[in-house]
């Protein structure tokens, strides 16, 4: 039965990244004022199908002094690593329910940049050196903030378990009394999925695609599934931190949909940051905030504790 679950949580991952692509694509091409997939099936329903039949079934070629059995690894150890953190995700149901999810969480999402090294290193292309090299620097950057930001929402919980915030946030949304918060997690998001505008490890412009630019269709199509993969999952967990609610519920995927849009509305409308800006608003700005809100939150479990107890 267990088995059972997994590989119907799978196949649906994977239909939504195809979906979730679809989206991207659709609204990418209504901000360009420009049409979008809307050929292959009805409104382009079938495309991510046609994408990924085109993908897989090209001709795999390699470059001729790459490292050649890592080169071809790494692709699907990246896909294993951003579909195993999936198995965090809160049914009560034939799933794991973990009591340390929050430390299972910070491990798996730093394994996640091993695949990036293990890329552009096995590729030997000077390019995507340079693009492994800075999604190291970014995601130690930015994992401790991240890290930070959700130690304050657990240290309020009292609980290490994703399946507490459906409990605690029953009366009020965390949303509501940390506003500035929400935007913080929301901007580290999008340097730990390597999304606009902080796509430094993929920085067309200064790197042509940099850390994947010696991979082609089937390596392509697994980096790119265990990327969109990692965006639906972080939206998963931004929408549970913060906004609470039912995981069995319309109004949850509805919220989960909202916070994927807002990924691909990002894309749309702002550039590319410059890197020394990118490592500022971490360190400078990001870090002394997570570290207040930690000292304000113990100020109001003390003051409650004192209160009531």
């Amino acid at each position: 039965m267990y088995f059972t679950t997994s590989f119907l949580m799978i196949l649906m991952i994977l239909i939504s990244v195809g979906f979730y692509t679809l989206l991207e694509r659709s609204i990418m091409g209504y901000s360009h004022n420009r049409s979008g997939p809307n050929k292959v099936g009805y409104f382009g329903i079938f495309q991510p199908f046609s994408d990924g039949v085109k993908l897989f079934v090209k001709e795999q070629i390699y470059p001729s002094n790459s490292n050649f059995l890592m080169y071809y690894i790494c692709p699907i150890l990246g896909l294993i690593q951003s579909l195993f953190i999936w198995s965090l995700f809160p049914f009560y149901v034939n799933c794991v329910n973990f009591n340390y999810g929050f430390l299972f969480f910070l491990c798996c999402s730093s394994i996640s940049v091993y695949g990036l090294i293990i890329c552009g290193w096995s590729s030997n292309s000077i390019y995507s050196l340079l693009g492994c090299i800075r999604s190291v620097s970014q995601a130690i950057s930015y994992e401790v903030s991240l890290s930070l930001i959700l130690l304050n929402y657990f240290f309020l919980c009292d609980s290490y378990s994703l399946l507490s915030f459906n409990l605690v946030q029953t009366l009020c949304w965390f949303i509501f009394f940390s506003f500035p918060m929400f935007f913080c997690w929301l901007s580290c998001c999008l340097a730990e999925t390597n999304r606009t505008p902080f796509d430094f490890s993929e920085g067309e412009s200064e790197l042509v695609s940099g850390f994947n630019i010696e991979y082609g269709a089937g390596g392509f199509a697994l980096l790119f599934i265990s990327e969109y993969s990692s965006i639906i999952f972080m939206s998963l967990i931004s929408c549970l931190i913060f906004l609470g609610g039912n995981f069995y519920s319309f109004s949850f995927f509805l919220k989960l949909m909202i916070i994927c849009f807002f990924f691909v509305w990002i894309r749309c409308t702002l550039p590319r940051y410059r890197y020394d800006s990118l490592m500022y608003l971490a360190w400078k700005c990001y870090l002394p905030l997570c570290l207040n809100y930690i000292l304000f939150f113990i100020l109001i479990k003390f003051f409650i504790f004192y209160h009531f107890f």
